[in-house]
């Protein structure tokens, strides 16, 4: 069975993270198949409405590091880059539902949604400083805005998990309802939304989201670069070092 399900009913494609035994953490493989399953949902005139969900336990612990490891992302077209662009500029609603971890790129693509409804067991973490990388997915500018700059410098530089209720007071999440009752929830609510004229909902998504595209994808790209280039110093090499012998790594040499 593949670690991505793809579900169409009711105007709504459901992509579910389905690598349960990983922690749902993403490969290459499913970043192309998300990344492919949003170019087909834009194109399809049934599809209104796009919901990515995970378990009840977890959402995604983030890349799958080994995987990343032998084949990191070094070009604009990587699967990793392409699911983001293709987030970024999709043109209907994007709706999410998280419960459990949402670690790295599980937290950074929620920017890019819409809607968001977490299970009060979800905890956001954004820890790329503690692998010695810097933001990805437009975060470094859209944190700040959505966040404030103290709270998105205590996301970002330290990199600590937090939780459902935080989420909510920044406004990152719309509700958090219980873990059991969260996918369910938003796809209901992504149901409404695709019961709506499809005209007046992408009109709606591009006037709001008018002002800040050019900035997310000048962002966006400028990240990439920075993020390459740093996953080949040192202090990444530790993080990643350590993190497959676990133990902690020391950066007091780098």
């Amino acid at each position: 069975m593949s670690d991505i399900l793809v579900h169409a009913e009711a105007g709504v494609m459901t992509l579910t993270f389905n690598r349960l035994d990983k922690k749902n953490s993403i490969t290459r493989s499913m970043y192309a198949e998300l990344a492919d399953a949003l170019e087909r949902a834009e194109q399809d005139d049934t599809v209104r409405a796009v919901l990515i969900q995970g378990d009840a336990t977890i959402f995604s612990a983030g890349n799958d590091i080994g995987d990343f490891l032998n084949a990191p992302p070094s070009t604009p077209e990587s699967p990793v880059f392409r699911f983001l662009q293709n987030m970024a500029r999709f043109p209907k609603p994007l709706v999410a539902a998280v419960c459990g971890p949402a670690v790295g790129i599980g937290t950074t693509m929620l920017f890019h949604c819409d809607l968001v409804y977490a299970g009060d067991n979800a905890a956001f973490s954004m820890p790329f400083v503690n692998l010695g990388l810097c933001p990805e997915a437009a975060s470094s500018l859209l944190v700040p805005q959505m966040f404030g700059y103290h709270r998105a410098a205590e996301a970002l530089l330290l990199g600590e998990p937090f939780m459902a209720e935080a989420a909510l007071e920044v406004g990152l999440v719309n509700r958090v309802v219980p873990p059991t009752e969260a996918n369910a929830f938003a796809q209901a609510q992504a149901r409404k939304l695709a019961a709506k004229p499809l005209s007046a909902l992408v009109e709606t998504k591009r006037l709001m989201k008018k002002a800040q595209q050019p900035a997310v994808v000048e962002r966006m790209g400028e990240e990439g670069q920075s993020f390459g280039r740093m996953l080949r110093e040192p202090a990444a090499k530790e993080a990643f070092t350590a993190f497959m012998e676990k133990r902690k790594p020391d950066f007091s040499k780098v």
